[in-house]
């Protein structure tokens, strides 16, 4: 039998696997294909490994709900800590592993958990996004549409529109995630600025093959991207269909901030 915890950031849910003590899903890929499928299995976005660190309070390793694994998750990290808090392994200050580097957390308790991650600093230089060709990669000409690129743990495109209800946004995704001008692939995102200091995201998520509810290093990559063109200031709040995120640009990284919630616990 496999204890595990399900929970969600921002509608962005997750299976999570305790392995703090000892390795207890050894085949991390086949099960996340598994159990991820929302009619034969128990339903998420991606599986989330706890794992102990030597170099961290925790470490974390996400698979997304088609098996691959994904170098870091800005929701999901969110409901890592969340359950590491809840059953005592960190206190509100702490730091966790992930294949995009070691990450700091804060966090606090206001009606909910209020977890702030510093994301890192944003990527603009092609060959880190990974994108072919030189230089940033802003405002370049794709499949109808003026993309800009950025890598926040994970490769971002970035699109500005007029409006988030065209139906012809999320059909168009798929041809931007897999074009080969990004060599690993790239979630998408349209974005709408509303004011200098907040803007409305839909996501495309690689690896989900579809639209999420929240995309925390999507919500960082538009924050990065808007501020860099000048269209908003360094604070933004950034709406979600599954809810809110603040996201702050710094010198030092570019912190998020947002909510976890458990939803249940289960046997397999």
């Amino acid at each position: 039998m496999i204890h595990f915890t399900k929970l969600h950031g921002n509608g962005n849910d997750f299976i999570l696997i305790d392995e703090y003590k000892v390795e207890i899903v050894p085949e991390k890929s086949a099960f996340a294909g598994k159990y991820c499928d929302r009619r034969f299995g128990i339903g998420a976005d991606g599986v989330l490994y706890l794992g102990n660190s030597d170099k961290a309070d925790l470490s974390m390793r996400i698979f997304n709900s088609d098996g691959t694994e994904a170098e870091m998750c800005g929701n999901g990290i969110r409901c890592l800590v969340k359950y590491a808090l809840d059953v005592g392994y960190i206190n509100e200050k702490a730091s966790v592993e992930t294949l995009a580097g070691i990450l700091s957390i804060n966090s606090r308790i206001e009606n909910k958990t209020w977890i702030t991650v510093n994301m890192g600093i944003p990527v603009f230089a092609r060959g880190k996004i990974p994108a072919k060709g030189t230089g940033d990669f802003l405002n370049v000409p794709l499949h109808g549409y003026n993309v800009s690129a950025v890598n926040t743990g994970v490769p971002h495109a970035v699109i500005f529109v007029d409006g988030l209800d065209n139906p012809e946004l999320m059909p168009a995704a798929p041809e931007i995630r897999y074009d080969p001008i990004f060599p690993k692939g790239t979630n998408v995102n349209f974005v709408v600025v509303n004011t200098s200091g907040e803007i409305s995201v839909r996501t495309y998520e690689r690896g989900v093959e579809a639209e999420t509810l929240s995309c925390g290093t999507g919500a960082v990559a538009c924050a990065a991207v808007a501020y860099r063109l000048g269209k908003t200031g360094n604070k933004v709040k950034v709406n979600t269909k599954g809810g809110e995120l603040r996201i702050t640009l710094a010198h030092d990284g570019a912190f998020m901030e947002g909510t976890a919630e458990r939803v249940y616990e289960g046997m397999i």
